[in-house]
């Protein structure tokens, strides 16, 4: 079988990221490089693929097996849609769009055309996130009661000072940084269906929040807590413990997730769990059973994309589906609702 052709339009950081795991995928091959910027010829040129200024272009000239849409966010809904109509399959990065109405138009029309759509939440093809959904799934931790969990570390000042945009409302870690942690929190849980936020900026004084503290409602109706803040020096933050990312220092004595059920407790990405070995030994009078969860260190970037080629192939069926883009964003927006207003959310 000949490698799966692959486009990668948006020649940026992630864009690049995609670009090389492409390319280290003996299932498929970089087929070409789209983007207006001259620095993105000179990338096109050093890995031999063919470069487009513009995805009408492409998709005229050289149609790919599928196409990562990795451009800024206002074209994600445009240019998803450009693809859908030429049938071309899609991994659209996060967020779905920009707002709400614009997925929702994204999502109608996937759903109506049956697109191929593959929302680019990288973490949901993480080795780790998928070890710990099974030991959730199955029962160890008994009935779910609650998760506790953070997104805290520390961006310089020379964070806002490259990108003065990241100082206004919109820059801050909600819209930023949250988006991640919510398809995390509904993989390990379920779903959101309420929530509360306090968002404080007393720290930077920007006029963006830097620090959020959010209660959360799910459909089963375990409750739980959440703690973002890009100005606390700490390093209870998935980039900071799952080790996938190895541009970031990791800590293998930390967690960002402790999840706790009536038999036990799960902390992850370490996977140490905590259980009572039988149900009249339920008691904080008694010692649980104590140990660590076996489970793989890998890239889910890598995952992703040998996912995608499955999803191209017919092989299988988006692991995050456009309407699950639209939901993370739903719930990303709620919070920003929340804080901003001081009440409840229903979702």
């Amino acid at each position: 079988m000949n490698p799966t052709r692959i486009a990668v339009a948006g020649a940026g950081y992630i864009g690049l990221a995609h670009i090389d795991v492409i390319r280290n995928n003996p299932l498929c091959t970089l087929s070409a490089i789209v983007d207006p910027s001259p620095a993105s010829r000179d990338v096109a040129a050093a890995v031999g693929a063919r470069h487009f200024n513009a995805l009408d272009d492409l998709l005229a000239q050289d149609r790919p097996d599928g196409v990562v849409l990795a451009t800024p966010n206002a074209l994600h809904v445009p240019q998803a849609l450009q693809c859908l109509a030429h049938d071309v399959p899609t991994l659209l990065e996060k967020p779905i769009a920009p707002t709400l109405a614009e997925a929702l138009q994204l999502v109608e029309a996937v759903e109506t055309q049956q697109g191929k759509i593959l929302i680019g939440h990288h973490r949901a093809h993480s080795p780790i996130m998928a070890k710990a959904r099974e030991v959730i799934a199955s029962g160890q931790l008994g009935k779910l009661v609650a998760v506790m969990g953070s997104a805290t570390f520390y961006k310089p000042d020379s964070y806002f000072e490259s990108g003065p945009w990241r100082r206004q409302p919109g820059g801050g870690p909600l819209l930023l940084n949250m988006i991640h942690e919510v398809h995390n929190l509904r993989i390990l849980c379920g779903e959101i269906v309420a929530l509360q936020a306090f968002a404080s900026h007393a720290t930077r004084g920007f006029a963006v929040e830097d620090t959020v503290a959010i209660s959360l409602q799910f459909a089963s109706g375990a409750l739980g807590t959440f703690m973002l803040s890009d100005t606390s020096a700490c390093a209870r933050s998935w980039e900071q413990t799952s080790q996938e990312n190895k541009a970031y220092p990791s800590y293998d004595d930390e967690d960002c997730y402790v999840v706790t059920g009536t038999r036990g407790s799960l902390s992850v990405p370490t996977m140490r769990l905590k259980t009572y070995p039988r149900p009249e030994d339920c008691s904080w009078w008694k010692p649980f059973e104590s140990s660590t969860v076996a489970m793989v260190r890998d890239d889910p970037l890598k995952h992703q994309i040998a996912h995608f080629v499955q999803v191209i192939q017919g092989q299988a069926e988006p692991l995050v589906s456009a309407r699950d883009g639209m939901l993370n964003l739903r719930v990303t927006e709620a919070i920003v609702q929340a804080a901003r207003e001081g009440r409840t959310v229903q979702i």
